[in-house]
């Protein structure tokens, strides 16, 4: 197979001869390798494969999911661009969701939320599937709390004001709940200057923008934002009624993949 095409915006080229065992196995039912849009930011991608890993229910390497990881950091910050700051990241991530396909990908996985506002327009650069966070987010919590009702959700600005978790959660017949202006602020502050700036968060610092959430009555709060879900790891943090969006993906892709999923 040919070289896929870098893009205008810089992003570099995945390397045809990746593709030499791509495609299903036949008679193992698993549909692989996984494409894997990362960098977004890229402590989240390195937790998602971990997850990926932890998840699979496997005796030896050969049972776990195989990747094709473009881990790419340098694509312009999305939720400044939806704050009408800075380059847009769409073109990069539609030429990316181009190269992995071409790269031999059978599906797509973006371990970002914010990223998902543009998933229609990779949907529709490419022939195969490109799955949704913010959706597979909301159906992991109402697996975690049936008969769901209420649904909090930290995520950054940028995320919010697109509204995407508003549009699954409506979708789902969920009513969403996001935090006031001022513990938007410790949100987006937790986010960047302590996860993406890899400065410690103490947990009491994280619970309090939980049950921030908790006392408006949601049921479960999502982690809308994949720096949060590295935070929640770190962080040594147990708790079915905190739904992590890296976990909630990793849990689909391992199933998509065909691969047994761990109990």
């Amino acid at each position: 197979m040919p070289d896929a095409p870098a893009s205008d915006s810089g992003s570099a080229v995945l390397r045809g001869d990746m593709t030499a065992s791509a495609g299903p196995v036949a008679g193992t039912g698993r549909d692989e390798p996984v494409g894997v849009l990362g960098g977004l930011g890229p402590a989240a991608t390195v937790h998602f494969m971990q997850r990926l890993v932890a998840l699979t229910d496997a005796s030896r390497d050969q049972d776990h999911v195989d990747l094709l990881v473009w881990q790419h950091g340098s694509i312009p910050d999305r939720s400044a661009f939806l704050l009408g700051h800075g380059e847009s990241p769409e073109p990069v991530l539609v030429a990316d969701a181009v190269a992995l396909e071409s790269a031999g990908a059978r599906f797509i996985a973006i371990p970002c939320n914010t990223a998902v506002v543009w998933v229609e327009q990779m949907r529709a650069a490419v022939s195969i599937e490109v799955l949704d966070t913010v959706a597979e987010t909301v159906a992991a919590a109402q697996v975690a709390v049936p008969g769901l009702q209420r649904l909090g959700v930290l995520a950054t600005d940028g995320t919010l004001l697109a509204g995407t978790y508003a549009a699954a959660a409506a979708a789902a017949g969920v009513d969403l709940l996001t935090p006031s202006a001022d513990v938007q602020r410790e949100v987006m502050s937790i986010i960047y200057h302590g996860v993406k700036a890899g400065m410690p968060v103490p947990r009491e610092r994280f619970y309090a923008v939980v049950d921030h959430l908790r006392e408006q009555g949601a049921e479960v709060v999502a982690l809308g934002c994949t720096e949060l879900s590295v935070l929640y790891e770190d962080l040594g943090i147990d708790d079915p009624t905190v739904v992590d969006s890296i976990d909630a993906l990793a849990r689909r892709v391992v199933e998509r993949a065909g691969a047994p999923l761990r109990a």
